[in-house]
């Protein structure tokens, strides 16, 4: 049930009533442009499943999706492309969500768990589980244990933990510089067969994903998406600055810590199942800003944007015939790079920059 209020800052709101005791504040804008991302995701995930020599036809599509897939189709979604779809979509609403908080929390628009290291940190783990720990230590174990323990050394080297963003985003930069130097030269050591492997991990990949993996990204964003619903009022209030933050009850230097601590959970279990994937994080939350052109962290929106952004990227990963095999990574650093250009060139003309 929703009610609605025009005439406020930011355009018409509505209230999304559940029951007698919740009622959540929407702007109709968000409302529409969640539902406009949900039919792309969904016009993604039938194109990811039916296109190309192997793809399930469109018309016996409904068929499969409600338990009658046989022979081929009953490979394609159960082996093939169903779990890569769902570890895409799974992945990249982690990815929005984590860039969406942490941007908030350090009210940087180009800030990102990739910033601080912890993408390098994964690398340089699942390199050095390959290199040194070969059937030992598994690929992705390497790279979430490499995430956490360069997370673990930003927050010691800043000396104020996660709660100074300047210092937060300086020592993530020597971070990561240090985590690529590892990997690079773990690549360079290694036989070509198994470096080529690697790189492709390295550069976040959706080859040969398993509904385990969709499962262990699916309990991550359960266990975490009731922590930022949690953190969201204090996020937006945080937007208004500390001093009226803190006047207003939401302990600014705390608030902060958690989204960070929320962000990195949220990106390490996306590295776990996917490795580092590029620039999501980064593009998701402001795309998502752009869109409704309003404040506050847009923290479902993001995700949702982010889910889409991971669907198209791997949608090229499989279908472009130019490039064949190449990892998922590389498009969203295009997607990533391509944004980042049109900004530029946005803030050129206005004469910003």
């Amino acid at each position: 049930m929703t009610s609605t209020q025009a005439g406020r800052a930011g355009g018409p709101r509505g209230f999304l009533v559940l029951g007698r005791a919740v009622a959540v504040p929407v702007r109709r804008v968000s409302v529409f442009t969640a539902l406009a991302l949900l039919a792309l995701l969904v016009a993604g995930s039938v194109a990811t499943l039916s296109l190309g020599r192997l793809g399930i036809p469109v018309a016996e599509l409904g068929e499969a999706l409600t338990g009658g897939a046989e022979g081929k189709n009953a490979f394609v979604l159960e082996r093939l492309r169903g779990p890569r779809l769902v570890v895409a979509m799974g992945t990249g609403c982690a990815l929005g969500l984590s860039g969406a908080l942490f941007q908030s929390a350090t009210r940087n628009p180009l800030g990102s768990p990739d910033v601080i290291g912890l993408g390098a940190g994964a690398g340089a783990g699942a390199a050095l589980a390959a290199l040194m720990f070969p059937g030992t230590v598994s690929v992705p174990l390497g790279a979430l244990i490499g995430g956490v323990l360069a997370m673990a050394l930003v927050y010691v080297s800043t000396g104020t933990g996660f709660r100074n963003p300047a210092r937060l985003v300086v020592a993530g930069i020597g971070v990561a510089a240090i985590c690529a130097a590892v990997t690079q030269y773990v690549v360079y050591a290694m036989k070509r067969d198994s470096a080529a492997e690697l790189t492709a991990y390295v550069n976040g990949s959706l080859d040969s994903r398993s509904w385990e993996d969709a499962t262990t990204i699916g309990l991550v964003l359960l266990v975490v998406v009731p922590f930022t619903a949690l953190v969201a009022r204090r996020l937006s209030a945080g937007e208004m600055g500390d001093d009226i933050s803190q006047g207003l009850g939401a302990d600014p230097r705390r608030t902060k810590t958690y989204a960070v601590v929320l962000a990195i959970v949220l990106s390490a279990g996306a590295v776990s199942v996917a490795g580092p994937i590029a620039f999501i994080a980064l593009t998701a939350p402001q795309i998502a800003k752009r869109i409704t052109r309003g404040s506050g962290p847009h923290l479902l929106l993001a995700s949702l944007t982010g889910a889409l952004l991971m669907v198209a990227a791997d949608l090229c990963a499989q279908q472009l015939p130019l490039f064949d095999d190449l990892p998922v990574g590389i498009y969203t650093m295009a997607i990533g790079g391509a944004y980042l250009g049109y900004l530029l060139t946005r803030e050129r003309r206005k004469g910003a920059l």
